[in-house]
């Protein structure tokens, strides 16, 4: 299922020189094997300003310490359009960030961990506490893969439908990791210069 939502600013995207803030999830020390150094890699041969941190303790992360990277890195650039990508345990943090929520042109939010199963892993366990999935209208495009071990019920039941998220549906792309053949991902290249892009599998 996709929901198409055309807002203004992807209608006004243009071809200029845009700045991107990509956020990994856990256990992540943003290994070359994975799509978002990858992705990092060609959008800075393409001239935009890439902004990648390395989220403190990945192995044992603390979410205050992140909400703070976020918003350290998260400053919007002056004069260019502002994309956020986040995958896996920093989809949560964008959700938890609340008034801390960088001011973004456009989101993705890729294979998030369900709440039940991030609640059940101790190290990331708070990410999941207090989380809120009542509100409508945040902007922001969901990619998710079926047969996600992190998410066994499809992260549009979870995430998608609860928030009225724009939904772009992977068959068989599982947790979107290297494990699954996401080392490169041209679709979400084109995605970051083209918000009209659907984003599909590799």
């Amino acid at each position: 299922m996709t929901t198409e939502i055309a807002t203004e600013t992807e209608a006004e995207a243009g071809p200029g020189p845009k700045t991107f803030l990509i956020l990994h999830g856990f256990q992540n020390h943003r290994p070359p094997g994975h799509w978002q150094h990858w992705l990092a890699g060609r959008l800075r041969e393409r001239g935009h300003e890439v902004r990648y941190p390395q989220l403190p303790s990945p192995d044992a992360p603390v979410l205050a310490e992140w909400l703070d990277a976020l918003e350290e890195h998260g400053r919007r650039p002056a004069d260019s359009e502002f994309v956020v990508l986040a995958h896996s345990l920093s989809v949560l943090l964008w959700l938890r960030a609340g008034d801390r929520r960088p001011d973004a042109d456009r989101v993705l939010l890729v294979a998030p961990p369900s709440p039940p199963v991030t609640a059940s892993i101790p190290e990331i366990a708070a990410f999941a506490d207090g989380l809120d999935l009542t509100g409508a209208g945040l902007a922001a495009r969901l990619v998710y893969g079926d047969g996600d071990p992190y998410c066994p019920d499809g992260a549009d039941l979870h995430y998608g439908r609860p928030l009225g998220l724009d939904l772009d549906h992977v068959p068989g792309g599982e947790h979107l990791n290297p494990a699954t053949g996401y080392g490169d991902w041209p679709s979400v290249l084109e995605w970051c210069e083209d918000p009209s892009v659907r984003v599909r599998g590799r």
